[in-house]
Protein backbone atom coordinates (compact mmCIF):
# COMPACT_ATOMS: atom_id res chain seq x y z
CA UNK A 1 0.00 0.00 0.00
CA UNK A 2 1.00 3.06 -0.51
CA UNK A 3 1.18 5.74 2.03
CA UNK A 4 -1.60 8.06 -0.09
CA UNK A 5 -3.76 4.71 -0.28
CA UNK A 6 -3.31 4.88 3.55
CA UNK A 7 -4.03 8.09 4.17
CA UNK A 8 -7.02 7.88 2.15
CA UNK A 9 -8.24 5.07 3.83
CA UNK A 10 -7.96 6.66 6.96
CA UNK A 11 -9.93 9.48 5.82
CA UNK A 12 -12.62 6.65 4.71
CA UNK A 13 -13.01 5.39 7.71
CA UNK A 14 -14.12 8.69 9.86
CA UNK A 15 -16.59 8.67 6.98
CA UNK A 16 -15.26 11.67 4.44
CA UNK A 17 -16.84 10.45 0.68
CA UNK A 18 -15.54 13.88 -0.95
CA UNK A 19 -12.48 16.30 -1.06
CA UNK A 20 -12.22 19.78 -2.42
CA UNK A 21 -9.28 20.58 -4.52
CA UNK A 22 -7.16 21.48 -7.44
CA UNK A 23 -5.22 18.62 -8.30
CA UNK A 24 -0.72 19.37 -8.63
CA UNK A 25 2.13 17.11 -9.13
CA UNK A 26 3.23 17.27 -5.61
CA UNK A 27 -0.63 16.09 -4.84
CA UNK A 28 -0.94 13.75 -7.51
CA UNK A 29 -0.30 10.85 -5.43
CA UNK A 30 -3.41 11.42 -3.39
CA UNK A 31 -5.43 12.83 -6.10
CA UNK A 32 -4.70 9.09 -7.80
CA UNK A 33 -5.01 7.57 -4.33
CA UNK A 34 -8.72 9.15 -4.43
CA UNK A 35 -9.58 7.65 -8.06
CA UNK A 36 -8.68 4.43 -6.51
CA UNK A 37 -11.60 4.32 -3.92
CA UNK A 38 -14.24 4.37 -6.62
CA UNK A 39 -16.41 1.28 -6.41
CA UNK A 40 -14.61 0.58 -3.00
CA UNK A 41 -16.58 -1.54 -0.47
CA UNK A 42 -15.39 1.26 2.25
CA UNK A 43 -17.21 3.69 0.06
CA UNK A 44 -16.02 5.70 -2.51
CA UNK A 45 -14.74 9.61 -2.57
CA UNK A 46 -15.21 11.64 -5.15
CA UNK A 47 -13.02 14.72 -6.04
CA UNK A 48 -14.76 17.93 -6.26
CA UNK A 49 -12.93 19.72 -8.73
CA UNK A 50 -13.20 23.95 -7.69
CA UNK A 51 -11.42 26.70 -10.00
CA UNK A 52 -9.91 27.90 -6.69
CA UNK A 53 -8.45 26.32 -3.76
CA UNK A 54 -9.52 29.05 -1.76
CA UNK A 55 -13.05 28.24 -2.92
CA UNK A 56 -11.98 24.04 -1.91
CA UNK A 57 -11.65 25.53 1.63
CA UNK A 58 -14.83 27.71 1.92
CA UNK A 59 -16.87 24.86 0.45
CA UNK A 60 -15.49 22.59 2.88
CA UNK A 61 -16.27 25.35 5.94
CA UNK A 62 -19.91 24.82 4.75
CA UNK A 63 -20.35 21.02 4.12
CA UNK A 64 -19.29 20.76 7.73
CA UNK A 65 -21.56 23.50 9.28
CA UNK A 66 -23.90 21.75 7.83
CA UNK A 67 -23.04 17.52 7.60
CA UNK A 68 -21.64 17.87 11.01
CA UNK A 69 -19.20 15.73 9.69
CA UNK A 70 -15.67 16.07 8.81
CA UNK A 71 -15.38 17.95 5.77
CA UNK A 72 -11.69 17.80 3.69
CA UNK A 73 -9.69 20.39 0.81
CA UNK A 74 -6.36 20.29 -0.48
CA UNK A 75 -4.25 22.16 -2.54
CA UNK A 76 -0.80 21.57 -4.40
CA UNK A 77 2.73 22.74 -3.16
CA UNK A 78 3.24 26.43 -2.72
CA UNK A 79 0.76 28.67 -4.72
CA UNK A 80 -1.81 25.94 -4.40
CA UNK A 81 -2.15 25.54 -0.70
CA UNK A 82 -1.35 28.95 0.12
CA UNK A 83 -4.40 30.19 -2.26
CA UNK A 84 -6.47 27.58 1.13
CA UNK A 85 -5.58 29.80 3.85
CA UNK A 86 -8.15 32.62 3.41
CA UNK A 87 -10.85 29.81 3.54
CA UNK A 88 -9.03 28.35 6.33
CA UNK A 89 -9.24 31.14 8.21
CA UNK A 90 -12.66 31.14 8.45
CA UNK A 91 -13.29 27.62 8.68
CA UNK A 92 -11.40 27.47 11.94
CA UNK A 93 -12.75 30.80 13.58
CA UNK A 94 -16.21 29.77 12.96
CA UNK A 95 -15.79 25.62 14.08
CA UNK A 96 -15.98 24.01 11.75
CA UNK A 97 -14.12 20.95 11.56
CA UNK A 98 -12.09 20.90 8.51
CA UNK A 99 -9.08 18.57 7.58
CA UNK A 100 -6.55 20.58 5.07
CA UNK A 101 -3.92 18.13 3.01
CA UNK A 102 -0.78 20.51 1.67
CA UNK A 103 1.24 19.02 -0.15
CA UNK A 104 4.57 20.15 -0.21
CA UNK A 105 7.82 20.02 -2.40
CA UNK A 106 9.88 16.78 -2.18
CA UNK A 107 11.69 16.54 0.87
CA UNK A 108 15.50 16.51 -0.16
CA UNK A 109 14.58 20.22 -1.72
CA UNK A 110 12.69 21.46 1.58
CA UNK A 111 15.38 24.40 2.89
CA UNK A 112 16.73 25.23 -0.33
CA UNK A 113 14.26 27.94 -1.82
CA UNK A 114 13.00 25.37 -4.23
CA UNK A 115 10.67 26.17 -6.95
CA UNK A 116 7.36 26.82 -5.56
CA UNK A 117 8.70 26.45 -2.05
CA UNK A 118 6.82 27.71 1.19
CA UNK A 119 6.28 25.92 4.47
CA UNK A 120 3.12 25.40 5.14
CA UNK A 121 3.52 23.79 8.68
CA UNK A 122 4.53 27.39 9.48
CA UNK A 123 2.20 29.28 7.81
CA UNK A 124 -1.19 27.39 9.15
CA UNK A 125 -0.28 27.41 12.29
CA UNK A 126 -2.57 30.54 13.21
CA UNK A 127 -5.60 29.29 11.43
CA UNK A 128 -5.69 26.11 12.73
CA UNK A 129 -6.20 24.11 15.79
CA UNK A 130 -3.18 21.20 14.34
CA UNK A 131 -0.77 21.52 11.76
CA UNK A 132 2.18 18.99 10.88
CA UNK A 133 4.63 18.08 8.80
CA UNK A 134 4.98 14.12 7.58
CA UNK A 135 8.49 13.57 7.39
CA UNK A 136 7.78 9.71 6.69
CA UNK A 137 5.81 7.07 6.13
CA UNK A 138 6.33 5.34 8.97
CA UNK A 139 4.99 8.81 11.23
CA UNK A 140 2.43 9.34 8.95
CA UNK A 141 -0.38 7.67 9.96
CA UNK A 142 -0.09 9.24 13.91
CA UNK A 143 -0.13 12.25 12.16
CA UNK A 144 -3.09 12.32 10.39
CA UNK A 145 -5.12 10.18 13.13
CA UNK A 146 -4.14 13.18 15.33
CA UNK A 147 -5.34 15.81 12.43
CA UNK A 148 -8.95 13.85 12.23
CA UNK A 149 -9.35 14.05 16.04
CA UNK A 150 -7.99 17.35 16.56
CA UNK A 151 -10.50 18.94 13.72
CA UNK A 152 -13.23 16.74 15.25
CA UNK A 153 -12.76 17.52 18.92
CA UNK A 154 -12.20 21.42 18.82
CA UNK A 155 -13.88 21.82 16.46
CA UNK A 156 -11.90 23.61 13.94
CA UNK A 157 -9.40 23.58 10.75
CA UNK A 158 -6.26 20.26 11.21
CA UNK A 159 -3.58 20.53 8.69
CA UNK A 160 -1.74 18.08 6.86
CA UNK A 161 1.72 19.02 5.08
CA UNK A 162 2.51 16.27 2.79
CA UNK A 163 5.70 16.14 0.69
CA UNK A 164 4.26 14.40 -2.69
CA UNK A 165 7.80 12.31 -2.22
CA UNK A 166 6.30 10.99 1.08
CA UNK A 167 2.89 10.16 0.05
CA UNK A 168 4.37 8.44 -3.14
CA UNK A 169 6.41 5.88 -0.97
CA UNK A 170 5.34 2.54 0.66
CA UNK A 171 3.30 2.44 3.63
CA UNK A 172 4.95 0.89 6.76
CA UNK A 173 3.22 1.35 10.02
CA UNK A 174 -0.71 0.21 10.84
CA UNK A 175 -3.33 3.00 11.21
CA UNK A 176 -4.81 3.61 15.07
CA UNK A 177 -8.22 3.06 14.57
CA UNK A 178 -10.45 5.66 14.53
CA UNK A 179 -13.25 5.73 18.08
CA UNK A 180 -15.57 8.52 17.39
CA UNK A 181 -16.00 10.52 20.65
CA UNK A 182 -19.04 11.63 22.09
CA UNK A 183 -18.96 15.52 23.51
CA UNK A 184 -19.51 15.87 26.88
CA UNK A 185 -21.84 18.71 28.46
CA UNK A 186 -19.76 21.14 30.60
CA UNK A 187 -22.09 21.34 34.20
CA UNK A 188 -21.31 25.13 35.96
CA UNK A 189 -20.02 25.03 39.44
CA UNK A 190 -22.95 24.88 41.92
CA UNK A 191 -21.32 28.27 43.83
CA UNK A 192 -21.56 29.92 40.34
CA UNK A 193 -25.38 29.05 39.84
CA UNK A 194 -25.90 30.12 43.06
CA UNK A 195 -24.12 33.34 42.90
CA UNK A 196 -25.92 34.25 39.24
CA UNK A 197 -28.99 33.35 40.98
CA UNK A 198 -28.78 35.84 44.09
CA UNK A 199 -27.74 38.70 41.35
CA UNK A 200 -30.83 37.53 38.91
CA UNK A 201 -33.08 37.94 42.10
CA UNK A 202 -31.87 41.19 43.43
CA UNK A 203 -31.59 43.33 39.87
CA UNK A 204 -35.12 45.05 38.49
CA UNK A 205 -34.19 44.68 35.11
CA UNK A 206 -32.45 41.77 33.28
CA UNK A 207 -31.33 41.81 29.37
CA UNK A 208 -30.07 38.88 28.30
CA UNK A 209 -27.49 38.67 25.38
CA UNK A 210 -27.34 35.39 23.31
CA UNK A 211 -24.71 34.22 20.42
CA UNK A 212 -24.34 31.19 18.79
CA UNK A 213 -23.57 29.06 21.85
CA UNK A 214 -27.26 28.79 22.96
CA UNK A 215 -27.30 26.19 20.26
CA UNK A 216 -29.57 23.15 21.39
CA UNK A 217 -31.13 25.53 24.37
CA UNK A 218 -33.71 27.53 22.67
CA UNK A 219 -36.65 26.22 24.73
CA UNK A 220 -34.68 27.11 28.11
CA UNK A 221 -33.61 30.51 27.04
CA UNK A 222 -37.15 31.42 26.43
CA UNK A 223 -38.28 29.83 29.51
CA UNK A 224 -35.76 31.97 31.95
CA UNK A 225 -36.85 34.97 30.02
CA UNK A 226 -40.46 34.77 30.41
CA UNK A 227 -39.43 33.73 34.13
CA UNK A 228 -37.22 37.19 34.70
CA UNK A 229 -39.16 39.73 32.33
CA UNK A 230 -35.91 39.76 30.15
CA UNK A 231 -35.55 41.08 26.66
CA UNK A 232 -33.53 39.13 24.68
CA UNK A 233 -31.03 40.62 22.08
CA UNK A 234 -28.70 38.34 19.73
CA UNK A 235 -25.69 38.46 17.47
CA UNK A 236 -25.31 37.67 14.34
CA UNK A 237 -24.41 34.20 14.75
CA UNK A 238 -27.04 33.87 17.27
CA UNK A 239 -30.19 34.65 15.35
CA UNK A 240 -30.74 31.78 13.98
CA UNK A 241 -30.97 29.64 17.75
CA UNK A 242 -32.11 32.36 19.23
CA UNK A 243 -34.71 34.61 17.34
CA UNK A 244 -37.40 31.92 15.94
CA UNK A 245 -40.63 31.20 18.69
CA UNK A 246 -38.93 33.80 20.71
CA UNK A 247 -41.56 36.34 21.83
CA UNK A 248 -39.32 38.03 23.90
CA UNK A 249 -36.90 39.15 20.99
CA UNK A 250 -35.93 42.49 20.70
CA UNK A 251 -33.24 42.24 17.58
CA UNK A 252 -29.51 42.24 17.31
CA UNK A 253 -26.77 45.06 18.14
CA UNK A 254 -23.34 45.71 16.09
CA UNK A 255 -22.44 47.39 12.73
CA UNK A 256 -25.28 45.04 11.38
CA UNK A 257 -27.79 45.14 14.23
CA UNK A 258 -31.62 46.50 14.16
CA UNK A 259 -34.36 46.49 16.49
CA UNK A 260 -33.96 47.76 20.59
CA UNK A 261 -31.21 44.99 21.23
CA UNK A 262 -28.36 47.96 21.88
CA UNK A 263 -31.58 50.32 23.97
CA UNK A 264 -31.88 47.44 26.16
CA UNK A 265 -28.98 46.60 27.06
CA UNK A 266 -28.00 49.99 28.09
CA UNK A 267 -31.39 50.09 30.01
CA UNK A 268 -30.37 47.28 32.23
CA UNK A 269 -28.77 46.91 35.83
CA UNK A 270 -28.01 43.28 34.57
CA UNK A 271 -26.87 42.20 31.51
CA UNK A 272 -27.03 38.11 30.82
CA UNK A 273 -23.93 37.43 27.89
CA UNK A 274 -24.95 33.40 26.79
CA UNK A 275 -22.58 31.82 24.73
CA UNK A 276 -21.07 35.01 22.97
CA UNK A 277 -17.91 36.22 21.95
CA UNK A 278 -19.38 39.41 20.63
CA UNK A 279 -16.58 41.62 18.89
CA UNK A 280 -17.26 44.72 19.07
CA UNK A 281 -16.96 46.39 22.26
CA UNK A 282 -18.55 49.67 21.31
CA UNK A 283 -21.71 47.95 21.46
CA UNK A 284 -21.64 46.21 25.08
CA UNK A 285 -22.71 48.58 27.57
CA UNK A 286 -20.48 49.86 30.84
CA UNK A 287 -23.00 50.27 33.20
CA UNK A 288 -24.89 46.90 33.97
CA UNK A 289 -23.48 44.36 36.44
CA UNK A 290 -21.97 41.31 33.83
CA UNK A 291 -22.50 37.36 33.78
CA UNK A 292 -21.33 35.74 31.03
CA UNK A 293 -21.45 32.52 29.99
CA UNK A 294 -18.96 30.26 28.00
CA UNK A 295 -17.76 26.51 27.57
CA UNK A 296 -14.32 27.91 26.32
CA UNK A 297 -13.09 30.24 29.79
CA UNK A 298 -10.67 32.02 27.84
CA UNK A 299 -13.02 33.91 26.12
CA UNK A 300 -14.54 35.23 29.38
CA UNK A 301 -14.49 38.96 30.07
CA UNK A 302 -11.83 40.11 27.00
CA UNK A 303 -14.63 41.98 25.65
CA UNK A 304 -16.51 43.90 28.58
CA UNK A 305 -15.71 43.96 32.17
CA UNK A 306 -17.71 40.39 33.76
CA UNK A 307 -18.64 40.50 37.48
CA UNK A 308 -19.34 36.50 37.28
CA UNK A 309 -17.88 34.62 34.80
CA UNK A 310 -19.36 30.66 34.48
CA UNK A 311 -17.51 28.64 32.62
CA UNK A 312 -19.94 25.87 31.60
CA UNK A 313 -23.08 25.19 28.40
CA UNK A 314 -25.36 27.54 28.19
CA UNK A 315 -27.86 24.56 28.66
CA UNK A 316 -26.81 23.04 32.02
CA UNK A 317 -26.53 26.72 33.15
CA UNK A 318 -30.35 28.03 31.85
CA UNK A 319 -31.73 24.70 33.68
CA UNK A 320 -29.60 25.67 36.58
CA UNK A 321 -31.25 28.71 36.78
CA UNK A 322 -34.60 27.71 36.17
CA UNK A 323 -34.37 25.42 39.64
CA UNK A 324 -33.40 28.96 41.42
CA UNK A 325 -34.47 31.78 40.13
CA UNK A 326 -38.09 33.81 41.24
CA UNK A 327 -40.67 34.69 38.78
CA UNK A 328 -40.35 38.47 38.61
CA UNK A 329 -43.43 40.53 38.84
CA UNK A 330 -42.87 43.41 37.23
CA UNK A 331 -43.08 43.53 33.86
CA UNK A 332 -43.10 47.00 32.82
CA UNK A 333 -39.12 46.93 31.20
CA UNK A 334 -39.81 43.99 29.04
CA UNK A 335 -42.62 45.51 28.02
CA UNK A 336 -41.26 48.98 27.36
CA UNK A 337 -38.14 47.04 25.32
CA UNK A 338 -40.40 44.93 23.29
CA UNK A 339 -42.40 48.32 22.62
CA UNK A 340 -39.35 50.29 21.65
CA UNK A 341 -37.89 47.09 19.32
CA UNK A 342 -41.73 47.07 17.13
CA UNK A 343 -41.65 50.80 17.08
CA UNK A 344 -37.90 50.53 15.70
CA UNK A 345 -38.80 47.43 13.40
CA UNK A 346 -41.88 49.41 11.62
CA UNK A 347 -40.21 52.80 11.32
CA UNK A 348 -36.64 51.59 10.18
CA UNK A 349 -36.12 48.11 9.13
CA UNK A 350 -39.90 47.89 7.76
CA UNK A 351 -39.56 51.22 5.78
CA UNK A 352 -37.90 49.82 2.91
CA UNK A 353 -40.26 47.21 2.56
CA UNK A 354 -43.38 49.08 2.03
CA UNK A 355 -44.64 50.81 -1.08
CA UNK A 356 -41.55 49.67 -2.54
CA UNK A 357 -42.82 47.79 -5.47
CA UNK A 358 -42.25 51.07 -7.50
CA UNK A 359 -38.87 52.32 -6.56
CA UNK A 360 -36.58 52.56 -8.92
CA UNK A 361 -33.24 51.06 -8.77
CA UNK A 362 -34.58 48.58 -6.68
CA UNK A 363 -34.02 48.97 -2.87
CA UNK A 364 -31.95 46.11 -1.88
CA UNK A 365 -34.37 45.75 1.57
CA UNK A 366 -37.46 45.06 -0.54
CA UNK A 367 -35.58 42.17 -2.69
CA UNK A 368 -34.49 40.61 0.72
CA UNK A 369 -37.94 40.25 2.15
CA UNK A 370 -39.28 38.43 -1.20
CA UNK A 371 -36.57 36.32 -1.28
CA UNK A 372 -36.72 35.52 2.39
CA UNK A 373 -41.43 35.00 1.59
CA UNK A 374 -40.28 33.13 -1.22
CA UNK A 375 -37.65 30.96 0.06
CA UNK A 376 -38.31 26.70 1.19
CA UNK A 377 -39.01 26.54 5.06
CA UNK A 378 -35.60 24.08 5.77
CA UNK A 379 -33.60 26.58 3.62
CA UNK A 380 -29.58 27.11 3.79
CA UNK A 381 -28.75 30.71 3.14
CA UNK A 382 -25.49 32.18 2.21
CA UNK A 383 -24.48 35.55 2.60
CA UNK A 384 -21.60 37.71 1.62
CA UNK A 385 -19.79 39.79 4.03
CA UNK A 386 -20.82 43.86 3.31
CA UNK A 387 -24.15 45.00 2.05
CA UNK A 388 -25.83 41.11 1.61
CA UNK A 389 -24.97 40.46 5.36
CA UNK A 390 -27.31 43.32 6.07
CA UNK A 391 -29.68 42.34 4.33
CA UNK A 392 -29.77 38.72 5.17
CA UNK A 393 -29.07 39.67 8.92
CA UNK A 394 -32.92 41.90 8.99
CA UNK A 395 -34.80 40.74 6.22
CA UNK A 396 -34.25 36.32 6.32
CA UNK A 397 -36.69 34.95 9.39
CA UNK A 398 -34.79 32.03 11.28
CA UNK A 399 -37.67 29.31 11.62
CA UNK A 400 -35.37 26.62 13.81
CA UNK A 401 -35.02 24.57 10.38
CA UNK A 402 -33.23 27.02 8.24
CA UNK A 403 -29.50 27.76 8.37
CA UNK A 404 -27.67 30.83 7.99
CA UNK A 405 -23.86 30.33 6.71
CA UNK A 406 -21.39 33.23 6.19
CA UNK A 407 -18.18 34.41 7.21
CA UNK A 408 -19.24 36.09 10.18
CA UNK A 409 -16.37 36.27 12.53
CA UNK A 410 -13.67 36.16 9.58
CA UNK A 411 -15.18 38.94 7.27
CA UNK A 412 -13.92 37.84 3.99
CA UNK A 413 -15.38 38.41 0.84
CA UNK A 414 -16.49 36.42 -1.67
CA UNK A 415 -17.46 33.42 0.65
CA UNK A 416 -21.70 32.89 -0.29
CA UNK A 417 -20.93 31.22 -3.57
CA UNK A 418 -18.86 28.70 -2.30
CA UNK A 419 -20.09 28.36 1.13
CA UNK A 420 -23.41 27.15 -1.12
CA UNK A 421 -21.37 25.41 -3.11
CA UNK A 422 -20.71 23.16 0.01
CA UNK A 423 -23.43 23.43 1.63
CA UNK A 424 -25.45 21.95 -1.50
CA UNK A 425 -23.09 19.23 -1.72
CA UNK A 426 -23.28 18.50 1.61
CA UNK A 427 -27.32 18.23 0.84
CA UNK A 428 -28.13 17.75 -2.78
CA UNK A 429 -31.82 17.80 -2.10
CA UNK A 430 -32.10 21.11 0.18
CA UNK A 431 -32.57 24.72 -0.87
CA UNK A 432 -29.24 26.64 -0.99
CA UNK A 433 -29.86 30.29 -1.94
CA UNK A 434 -26.35 32.53 -1.77
CA UNK A 435 -27.08 36.35 -0.74
CA UNK A 436 -24.01 37.69 -3.23
CA UNK A 437 -22.93 41.33 -3.81
CA UNK A 438 -21.36 41.86 -7.02
CA UNK A 439 -18.30 42.62 -5.81
CA UNK A 440 -18.07 39.48 -3.40
CA UNK A 441 -19.19 37.35 -6.40
CA UNK A 442 -17.15 38.77 -9.22
CA UNK A 443 -13.88 37.59 -6.67
CA UNK A 444 -14.61 34.03 -7.35
CA UNK A 445 -16.43 33.71 -9.98
CA UNK A 446 -14.58 30.95 -11.53
CA UNK A 447 -16.39 28.48 -9.50
CA UNK A 448 -20.09 29.15 -10.91
CA UNK A 449 -18.45 26.67 -13.44
CA UNK A 450 -18.18 24.19 -10.15
CA UNK A 451 -21.50 23.86 -9.85
CA UNK A 452 -21.98 23.24 -13.35
CA UNK A 453 -19.57 20.41 -13.33
CA UNK A 454 -21.13 19.02 -10.18
CA UNK A 455 -25.04 19.61 -11.42
CA UNK A 456 -25.57 21.74 -7.74
CA UNK A 457 -28.55 23.14 -7.85
CA UNK A 458 -27.67 26.02 -5.69
CA UNK A 459 -29.45 29.50 -6.50
CA UNK A 460 -27.86 33.19 -6.42
CA UNK A 461 -29.08 36.08 -5.55
CA UNK A 462 -27.30 38.92 -7.00
CA UNK A 463 -27.76 42.25 -5.24
CA UNK A 464 -26.05 44.21 -7.91
CA UNK A 465 -25.70 47.75 -6.87
CA UNK A 466 -21.98 48.37 -8.86
CA UNK A 467 -19.84 49.53 -6.02
CA UNK A 468 -18.60 48.28 -2.66
CA UNK A 469 -21.78 49.49 -0.43
CA UNK A 470 -20.31 48.56 3.04
CA UNK A 471 -16.78 50.57 2.03
CA UNK A 472 -18.60 53.24 0.80
CA UNK A 473 -20.43 53.65 4.43
CA UNK A 474 -17.28 53.41 6.21
CA UNK A 475 -15.90 56.02 4.33
CA UNK A 476 -18.88 58.21 5.08
CA UNK A 477 -18.79 57.35 8.88
CA UNK A 478 -15.00 58.68 8.18
CA UNK A 479 -15.68 61.90 6.95
CA UNK A 480 -14.02 60.63 3.70
CA UNK A 481 -16.28 61.23 0.67
CA UNK A 482 -16.52 57.58 -1.15
CA UNK A 483 -13.61 57.15 -3.97
CA UNK A 484 -12.54 54.05 -5.36
CA UNK A 485 -15.59 51.60 -4.51
CA UNK A 486 -18.00 51.96 -8.08
CA UNK A 487 -17.32 49.23 -11.00
CA UNK A 488 -18.89 49.67 -14.37
CA UNK A 489 -22.44 47.75 -14.70
CA UNK A 490 -22.27 44.78 -15.42
CA UNK A 491 -24.83 42.28 -16.70
CA UNK A 492 -23.95 39.07 -14.68
CA UNK A 493 -26.96 37.35 -15.63
CA UNK A 494 -25.37 37.07 -19.38
CA UNK A 495 -21.92 35.93 -17.77
CA UNK A 496 -23.70 33.20 -15.91
CA UNK A 497 -25.76 32.08 -19.35
CA UNK A 498 -22.38 31.84 -20.78
CA UNK A 499 -21.33 29.86 -18.09
CA UNK A 500 -24.32 27.19 -18.10
CA UNK A 501 -26.74 29.18 -15.68
CA UNK A 502 -30.07 29.84 -15.79
CA UNK A 503 -30.24 33.44 -15.22
CA UNK A 504 -32.82 36.28 -15.28
CA UNK A 505 -31.98 39.89 -14.82
CA UNK A 506 -34.51 41.97 -12.98
CA UNK A 507 -34.18 46.30 -13.12
CA UNK A 508 -38.11 46.63 -12.19
CA UNK A 509 -39.03 46.19 -9.00
CA UNK A 510 -42.61 44.93 -10.42
CA UNK A 511 -40.71 42.33 -12.01
CA UNK A 512 -39.28 41.23 -8.80
CA UNK A 513 -41.18 38.40 -7.20
CA UNK A 514 -41.83 36.51 -10.75
CA UNK A 515 -38.06 36.37 -11.12
CA UNK A 516 -37.61 35.11 -8.12
CA UNK A 517 -39.75 32.21 -8.29
CA UNK A 518 -38.28 31.46 -11.56
CA UNK A 519 -35.05 31.20 -10.25
CA UNK A 520 -36.19 29.65 -7.12
CA UNK A 521 -37.92 26.75 -9.49
CA UNK A 522 -35.10 25.74 -11.83
CA UNK A 523 -33.90 22.39 -11.31
CA UNK A 524 -30.46 23.72 -11.69
CA UNK A 525 -28.01 26.42 -10.87
CA UNK A 526 -29.70 29.12 -11.49
CA UNK A 527 -29.10 33.01 -10.63
CA UNK A 528 -31.17 36.26 -10.36
CA UNK A 529 -29.32 39.12 -11.34
CA UNK A 530 -30.83 41.82 -8.90
CA UNK A 531 -29.85 45.60 -10.34
CA UNK A 532 -30.10 47.39 -7.21
CA UNK A 533 -29.95 50.77 -5.48
CA UNK A 534 -26.34 51.79 -5.47
CA UNK A 535 -27.16 54.69 -2.49
CA UNK A 536 -28.98 52.51 -0.04
CA UNK A 537 -26.71 52.31 3.07
CA UNK A 538 -27.62 50.32 6.26
CA UNK A 539 -27.34 52.43 9.42
CA UNK A 540 -26.42 50.78 12.91
CA UNK A 541 -28.81 50.60 15.59
CA UNK A 542 -27.77 53.20 17.84
CA UNK A 543 -25.99 56.12 16.02
CA UNK A 544 -23.16 58.52 17.49
CA UNK A 545 -23.11 61.99 16.67
CA UNK A 546 -19.43 61.37 15.99
CA UNK A 547 -21.02 59.48 12.92
CA UNK A 548 -23.32 62.04 12.06
CA UNK A 549 -20.51 64.59 12.26
CA UNK A 550 -18.50 61.85 9.70
CA UNK A 551 -21.71 61.82 7.14
CA UNK A 552 -21.99 65.50 7.79
CA UNK A 553 -18.51 66.23 6.73
CA UNK A 554 -18.23 63.60 4.17
CA UNK A 555 -21.68 64.87 2.35
CA UNK A 556 -19.65 68.45 2.25
CA UNK A 557 -16.77 67.49 0.76
CA UNK A 558 -18.85 64.74 -1.92
CA UNK A 559 -21.12 68.62 -3.07
CA UNK A 560 -17.38 69.86 -3.59
CA UNK A 561 -16.25 66.65 -5.47
CA UNK A 562 -19.23 65.43 -7.52
CA UNK A 563 -21.96 68.13 -6.72
CA UNK A 564 -25.15 68.43 -5.20
CA UNK A 565 -27.12 66.10 -7.18
CA UNK A 566 -25.14 62.84 -5.64
CA UNK A 567 -26.04 63.65 -2.06
CA UNK A 568 -29.42 64.61 -2.70
CA UNK A 569 -29.84 61.17 -4.75
CA UNK A 570 -28.11 59.29 -1.51
CA UNK A 571 -30.66 61.22 0.97
CA UNK A 572 -33.55 60.00 -1.33
CA UNK A 573 -32.37 56.66 -0.88
CA UNK A 574 -31.61 56.45 2.75
CA UNK A 575 -34.50 59.41 4.31
CA UNK A 576 -36.48 56.56 5.46
CA UNK A 577 -34.21 54.17 7.60
CA UNK A 578 -33.11 57.08 9.54
CA UNK A 579 -33.98 55.42 13.39
CA UNK A 580 -36.35 58.20 14.66
CA UNK A 581 -37.01 58.89 18.91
Amino acid sequence: MKLADQIVAQLQAVGVRRIYGIVGDSLNPVVDAVRRTVGSAEGGIDWIHVRHEEAAAFAAAADAQISGELAVCAGSCGPGNLHLINGLYDANRSGAPVLAIASHIPTPQIGQEFFQETHPDRLFTECSVYSELVSTPTQSPRIVHSAITHALAAPGVAVVTLPGDVADEEATADAPAYVPTVRGTLEPAQSALDAAAEAIDDAKRVAIFAGAGVRGSHDELIDLADRIGAPVGHSLRGKEWVQHDNPFDVGMTGLLGYGAAAEGMDDADLLLLLGTDFPYDQFLPDGPTTIQVDRRAEVIGRRTGVDLPVHADVGPFLRGLLDRVAAKRSRSYLKKTLKRHEKLMDSTVGAYTRNAEDLVPIHPEYAASLIDQAAADDAVFTADTGMCNVWQARYVTPNGRRRVIGSFLHGSMANALPHALGAQVADRDRQVVAFSGDGGLSMLMGDMLTAVQCELPVKVMLFNNSTLGMVKLEMLVDKLPDHGVDVPATNYAAIAEAMGWHAVRVADPKELEAGIAEVLAHPGPALLDIVTDPNALSLPPSITGEQVFGFATAMSKIVFTKGAGEVVSMARSNLRNIPRP
